[in-house]
């Protein structure tokens, strides 16, 4: 017909009609290495875009399975020590911090971060951490539930106010074999 385009070939018609040409005929994928090289990075590990190894990440210390279902004595979540931690760095994080609906979000990562950190360094071995921090403006009420074994898991909760927020941080130690 008049005025059409031809037709594309159909890719079955080019990959049969290729299949009898000369090896050195055929079109090669992009990106193809000439032949003998290999396209792998010979190097350790991740690479960045400019080709650079990555730094490797720290690996933490794993324990071996003791099979033990309680921690040691003298190994247990101690609440009012985490308690006093929460509430030493809540004071200097937040001591005079004014709230905003913008920068609380990032404001509260940071304090998750940051707590998290400081409850592990009294944390004792083998003991996992789950850290909520809530902040808003003053006049809420937050309230928390959890599921645990009263024998070996505790929590620590400490709050700050000033005159335009108010931060709750809880941190729940869960004793992990």
């Amino acid at each position: 017909e008049e005025g059409k385009a031809p037709a594309a070939p159909s890719r079955r018609s080019s990959l049969l009609s290729s299949l009898h040409a000369p090896l050195g005929a055929r079109r090669g994928s992009l990106g193809a290495a000439p032949a003998g090289k290999r396209t792998a990075w010979p190097l350790p590990g991740r690479v960045s875009f400019s080709g650079l190894p990555l730094a490797q990440p720290l690996h933490e210390a794993r324990y071996e399975n003791t099979y033990k279902m309680q921690p040691d004595e003298g190994c247990r979540f101690n609440a009012g020590r985490v308690r006093r931690v929460l509430e030493a760095a809540l004071a200097g994080a937040l001591g005079d911090a004014v709230y905003g609906a913008q920068s609380g979000a990032q404001l509260v990562h940071g304090l998750a971060e940051l707590l998290r950190g400081r409850a592990k360094e009294v944390l004792p071995p083998r003991y996992k951490l789950v850290c909520n921090v809530v902040l808003g403006q003053r006049g809420q009420q937050v309230a928390s539930r959890a599921l645990w074994d009263p024998l070996s898991d505790s929590f620590a909760s400490a709050t700050f106010s000033n005159a335009t927020l108010f931060a709750v941080a809880t941190v729940h130690g869960l004793y992990f074999e």
